[in-house]
C-alpha cells in the first residue's frame, strides 16, 4: 500500500490522471505520500472503503477509524453513505479536486456499503463527460514534471521557510466547500438529485437533531421518516464534506428550533476531549454563537456518541435510543449505542423491538455455508428482480471470517422504493436454512416474522424431516405459524453431476414458494442468468444446471406441521459443561452468534485470548467424513501428515489403555519393532472435519479384493456420528506419545504418534498450508514463538471466537501473536533479539547466584546443549528444581533470575507469513 501510494504519487507528478483504492491499515501506510500529494497542491481521488484498524485485535470489517487518522493530511474528505451515492459523489469529488488543487479522499463505509448489492440509477457517460472539465484536465497535465519545462519540487526546508511554506495552501483550502457545493449544483442540473455539503432531512421545526456521516446516515434519515410521520420535531443532518470542515454550511443546515443536538462518530480516539465529527460540531457552533453566525433561538445542548465500530449494527431501534435520550433534561454526553457498557458505563438503553418497516418489503434471510454457492445465488436473484422488475433490491452479506465451511447470512430486501435500511433484517418473510446442522448451533428462526414461510435442505425423506428437528425448533414454528417446505438438495444435486453446489436448486426453491416473481417468469430469468453466469464453461455445465432448476420445484414437498412438537431431540449447549470458564462465558457466547450481548466487562482489556479453543467448536460441515479400515491399513501416517484440519490422529497404546473403550472402537497390532505389545489406533473427529478427501488421495493401501477401497474412505456422516463422538471422545483420553522415548522423529511414520498442537482451524477445506504449520507445532510446538502476519494464515490462526493453536497436558504450545501485514520479519526479529539478550542475561544471573543455586545445579543448567528433545526435557526438570531452590527469596537479583528462569530453555521462533509460509529463526532444528 505504501509502494502503491508512492506509485501514484510519481505518476501525478507527470501530469497523468490517477487514482487508486485503499482502506484500514493500507490507508495507513500511505499517510507519508498523503502529506506529500496534498502539499504540492495535486488534484486526485483516493476511494476509501472505511474500515477498523488493528488495535486490540484486527478486524476487517467496517466503521471511520481508517479516514480519521488521515484527517490531518490535507486532503479533502467527501463522505458517501450509501452505494447510490458512492456512484454520484466519485463524480463530483473527481470535478471538485480538479478545480480546488486539493486531492480528495472519497470514504465511504467498508462492507455495509462496499459489499451491499443494491438497485441504484446509474449514471450515464455523458454526465461523466459533462461534469470534468478538459481545460482543468489540461491544466493538471501541464504542472506535470517535464525536463522541456525543468523545475525542482519536493525541496528540504530549514525553520526560515517551512512555516510560511505551509500557510500559503490557505486560499485554496478556504475555496473547497464553494467548490465542493458548485459541483454538486452542476451533477443536480445534469442528473436531478441535489447534494449539499450538510443535508438536512426532517421536521422544519426540530427540537432534537442527529448529526453524523456514512451509511449511518440513512438508517437514521429512514427512522426520521418514521418519526416525523408520528409528529415528533426530530431531523438529521448527513455531513457529505467532512474536509474543510465548513462552519457557514453547517450552521445554515441545522434548524433554528434545534434545541439538541447529538453528533455521532464511527469511530473511538482514547484519551481525546471527543471524537473528531463531535469536536469540530461543537468548535463550529461555539465560533458561530460567538461571531452571530449561529442564529438559534438558544444555546443547544451538544452530546457527543459512538456507534458501528467494526461493523457493529445500527438500526432505528438505536437511532429511536438516541433521540430518547435527547429528550431528556440532561441526556448522557459521551455515550456509546449498541453495546452493553458494564466498566464505564457509557451505552443507552433503547427497545430492540422497536421496528418501522413497512409491511410491502418482502425481507428474505437465507442461511448457508461459504462453499455451497448460498452467496452467489441471492445475488443473482438480487439482479433479477432489481433488473426484471419495477421494484427495489437489496441484498447485504454477513461472512464469518473463517475460510471455506463457515457461515454465511444473507439479507434480501424487495419493494417498491428505494431501500434506505442499512442495517440486517429483523423480522423476515422468508427464512431459508441450506445446512440442516444449523438447527443445533445457531437460533436460525429468530427472525422469522409470525406466518412466514421456511424453507429447509434436509438430507432426509420429506416424511422424516420433521422428527429430525430438535424439539425447540419445532415449538418455534408452531408458535410462529411458519409454513415450511423441505428439500434433499444434496441428493438432488448429487444426482445431475453438481457435487454440492446446491445453490441453482434453493435459488429455484425461493423464487418458486416467496411470490416475488411469478414461478414461470422467475424460472425462466434464473435460466438466463444460468447462461451468463456458467455459459463460458460449456454447454454440459448450462444443461447440468437447467436441469437442477427443473429438478427443483418436483422435488419440493410443503410439510404438514402437527399441533404439537414431537421431537426427542434437544438442542446441545454451544460448548460441552467440561470447558473452561472463559470459553463457556464469552467464546460460546460468539459461537452461537451472541456476541453482540457480551459486556464491556467480559472482553479482555489488552486483546489476550486463550488458546485451545477450536476444540469446543465442533462445527459439523462435512457432509462425508473418513472411516478407517483396519484391516488393510499399513499405519503409515501419510493420511495424518497431509490432514489440513488435524482430524485423523494416531496413537499407540497398551492393552491395559483400552479398557472401557466404547463397543465398535477399532484398534491393530502396532507395526513398530520398538512397541511389539501394543496396539495402534487412528481415530477421526467427525465433527470437525472439512471433507476434503485428502486423506483418501494420499492413501497407498489398497484392498485387493474390492475395487476402489483404500485403508480410509469416505462414509456419509449422519449414520455414523453417534458412534464417531464416542471413539473420539475415548481416543482423546488416551495417553499421548512422548518426545522423549525410543523412536526418533525424523520420518512420517514416527511424526504421526505426535500430538499437533495447531487443531481444528477454519482453514478451506483441503488447504495446502495448515499441514506444514501442523508439523510443526508437533515437532517444536511446545517451545516456540510465532509472529504471524496478517493474511490466510492470522485468519485461520488467531480468528475469534475460537484458535487452534493448542497446549499439551504439561499446558505447553505456541505463543502466538500478529502485528500487521508488512512488518511479520521485523516482528519475529525483535521476538528473537530479546530471547536472546534474556536468555543471556540469565545464564548470568546463574553464575552470579552459584553458590545460592548448588554449583552442580548450576553447572548442568548452563551446560545443557539442548540438541536433543530428551536434553530440553531434562533442561526443563532443571528449571523446576532452581524455581523450587529460589522460590522464597526475596532479593531482586533472586527476583529477576525467577522471572526470568523459563528462559533457561531454549526457544524457537518462527516466522509465518500471511499465505502460510514459514520458517524458524534459531534453536528449532528447521
Amino acid at each position: 500500500e505504501g509502494g502503491a501510494a508512492g506509485a501514484v504519487h510519481g505518476a501525478l507528478q507527470t501530469g497523468a490522471m490517477t487514482t487508486t483504492f485503499t482502506a484500514s491499515q493500507g490507508l495507513l501506510l500511505m499517510i507519508p505520500n498523503l502529506f506529500k500529494i496534498a502539499g504540492e497542491l495535486t488534484s486526485t481521488v483516493f476511494h476509501i472503503a472505511a474500515r477498523s484498524l488493528a488495535a486490540q485485535a484486527l478486524s476487517i470489517f467496517g466503521d471511520h477509524s481508517d479516514v480519521m487518522a488521515a484527517r490531518g493530511t490535507g486532503w479533502a474528505m467527501l463522505f458517501s453513505g450509501s452505494v447510490q451515492e458512492v456512484m454520484d459523489l466519485a463524480l463530483i469529488a473527481q470535478a471538485a479536486t480538479l478545480k480546488s488543487r486539493v486531492p480528495f479522499l472519497h470514504a465511504f463505509d467498508g462492507f455495509r456499503t462496499s459489499s451491499e448489492v443494491v438497485k441504484i440509477e446509474r449514471l450515464a457517460d455523458e454526465d461523466y463527460r459533462a461534469m470534468i472539465d478538459d481545460d482543468l484536465v489540461r491544466a493538471h497535465r501541464a504542472r506535470g514534471l517535464t525536463p522541456d519545462r525543468p523545475v525542482i519540487r519536493g525541496t528540504a526546508q530549514n525553520p526560515d521557510v517551512y512555516f510560511q511554506g505551509r500557510e500559503t495552501v490557505n486560499p485554496f483550502y478556504d475555496a473547497v466547500p464553494g467548490i465542493v457545493q458548485e459541483a454538486m449544483d452542476k451533477f443536480a442540473g445534469l442528473v436531478g438529485l441535489q447534494y449539499h455539503l450538510f443535508d438536512y432531512v426532517g421536521a422544519p421545526d426540530a427540537e432534537r437533531v442527529i448529526i453524523l456521516m456514512g451509511s449511518g446516515s440513512e438508517t437514521v434519515h429512514e427512522t426520521v421518516d418514521y418519526l416525523t410521520a408520528q409528529g415528533e420535531k426530530v431531523g438529521v443532518i448527513k455531513v457529505r464534506l467532512y474536509r474543510p470542515f465548513s462552519r457557514e454550511h453547517l450552521l445554515q443546515a441545522i434548524p433554528a428550533t434545534a434545541t439538541k443536538i447529538a453528533v455521532l462518530d464511527r469511530t473511538k480516539e482514547p484519551g481525546s476531549a471527543g471524537e473528531p465529527l463531535y469536536v469540530d460540531v461543537v468548535t463550529a457552533l461555539a465560533e458561530g454563537m460567538s461571531t452571530g453566525e449561529a442564529q438559534f433561538t438558544a444555546w443547544p445542548r451538544i452530546i457527543g456518541g459512538r456507534y458501528g465500530l467494526s461493523s457493529k449494527e445500527f438500526t432505528p431501534a438505536m437511532v429511536k435510543g438516541i433521540y430518547d435520550e435527547l429528550a431528556k433534561e440532561n441526556p448522557k454526553n459521551h455515550f456509546t449505542i449498541g453495546i452493553i457498557d458494564d466498566v464505564t458505563y457509557t451505552s443507552l438503553d433503547y427497545d430492540p423491538e422497536f421496528d418501522i418497516e413497512p409491511a410491502d418489503v418482502v425481507r428474505a434471510v437465507f442461511w448457508g455455508l461459504g462453499s455451497d454457492g448460498t452467496v452467489g445465488a441471492n445475488k443473482n436473484s438480487i439482479k433479477i428482480i432489481g433488473e426484471e422488475t419495477p421494484n427495489s433490491a437489496q441484498g447485504y452479506f454477513v461472512y464469518d471470517s473463517k475460510k471455506s465451511g463457515a457461515r454465511t447470512i444473507s439479507h434480501l430486501r424487495f419493494g417498491p422504493r428505494p431501500i434506505k435500511s442499512t442495517y440486517l433484517i429483523r423480522k423476515a418473510n422468508f427464512v431459508a436454512v441450506h445446512q440442516f446442522g444449523f438447527f443445533q448451533s445457531f437460533d436460525v428462526l429468530e427472525t422469522a416474522a409470525p406466518g412466514a414461510t421456511l424453507l429447509i435442505n434436509a438430507p432426509y425423506p420429506a416424511d422424516q424431516v420433521w422428527d429430525q428437528l430438535p424439539r425447540p425448533v419445532q415449538e418455534e414454528i408452531i408458535r410462529k405459524q411458519l409454513k415450511v417446505y423441505t428439500i434433499d438438495a444434496y441428493e438432488v444435486a448429487g444426482e445431475l453431476g453438481l457435487g454440492i453446489r446446491i445453490n441453482t436448486i434453493m435459488q429455484t426453491c425461493f423464487f418458486a414458494i416467496s411470490g416475488v416473481l411469478p414461478q414461470d417468469e422467475a424460472i425462466e430469468q434464473i435460466k438466463h442468468a444460468i447462461e451468463k453466469t456458467y455459459g463460458k464453461r460449456g454447454e454440459i455445465v448450462v444443461r447440468q444446471n437447467f436441469a437442477a432448476v427443473d429438478a427443483s420445484v418436483a422435488n419440493m414437498h410443503k410439510l404438514d406441521v402437527p399441533a404439537q412438537a414431537t421431537s426427542t431431540i434437544e438442542m446441545p449447549p454451544t460448548v460441552p459443561a467440561g470447558a473452561p470458564d472463559f470459553v463457556k462465558n464469552v467464546t460460546a457466547m460468539m459461537m452461537a452468534g451472541d456476541g453482540d450481548l457480551l459486556p464491556v466487562s467480559a472482553m479482555p482489556v489488552d486483546g489476550t485470548f486463550p488458546s485451545a479453543t477450536t476444540q469446543w467448536e465442533k462445527r459439523n460441515v462435512a457432509l462425508e467424513v473418513p472411516v478407517w479400515e483396519p484391516d488393510i491399513c499399513i499405519q503409515c501416517g501419510k493420511c495424518i501428515l497431509v490432514c489440513p484440519h488435524a482430524v485423523i490422529r494416531a496413537k499407540v497404546v497398551s492393552q491395559e489403555d483400552l479398557a472401557g473403550a466404547p463397543e465398535g472402537f477399532k484398534t491393530s497390532d502396532a507395526r513398530w519393532r520398538e512397541y511389539p505389545d501394543k496396539q495402534y489406533t487412528l481415530q477421526v473427529s467427525m465433527e470437525d472435519c472439512t471433507g476434503c478427501t485428502l486423506c483418501v488421495e494420499v492413501c497407498p493401501a489398497k484392498d485387493k479384493s474390492a475395487v476402489g477401497r483404500k485403508a480410509i474412505n469416505m462414509h456419509g456422516i449422519q449414520p455414523i456420528l453417534e458412534q464417531g463422538r464416542k471413539d473420539w471422545a475415548f481416543f482423546d483420553q488416551l495417553p499421548e506419545q512422548s518426545h522423549v522415548d525410543t523412536l526418533k522423529y525424523n520420518n512420517v511414520k514416527n511424526i504421526q504418534l505426535l500430538e499437533p498442537l495447531f487443531e481444528f482451524s477454519g482453514a478451506c477445506a483441503g488447504c495446502g498450508e495448515t499441514p506444514y504449520l501442523k508439523l510443526m507445532s508437533q515437532l517444536f510446538g511446545d517451545r516456540a514463538l510465532i509472529a504471524n502476519a496478517t493474511g490466510c494464515s492470522s485468519i485461520y490462526g488467531g480468528n475469534l471466537p475460537t484458535t487452534p493453536w493448542a497446549k499439551n497436558d504439561a499446558g505447553r504450545g505456541p505463543a502466538w501473536s500478529n502485528s500487521l501485514f508488512e512488518d511479520n520479519a521485523e516482528f519475529g526479529m525483535g521476538m528473537r533479539l530479546t530471547l536472546d539478550k534474556q536468555s543471556e542475561y540469565v545464564r548470568e544471573l546463574v553464575v552470579r547466584l552459584r553458590d545460592l543455586i548448588g554449583h552442580e545445579l548450576a553447572d548442568a543448567l548452563l551446560a545443557a546443549d539442548q540438541s536433543e528433545p530428551e536434553v530440553i526435557e531434562a533442561q526443563r526438570t532443571r528449571v523446576e528444581e532452581l524455581k523450587a531452590v529460589i522460590e522464597d527469596n526475596q532479593a531482586p537479583e533472586v527476583r529477576d533470575l525467577y522471572s526470568l528462569a523459563d528462559k533457561l530453555v531454549k526457544k524457537s521462533v518462527w516466522i509465518v507469513g500471511g499465505d502460510g509460509w514459514a520458517y524458524d529463526i534459531g534453536f528449532g532444528g528447521l
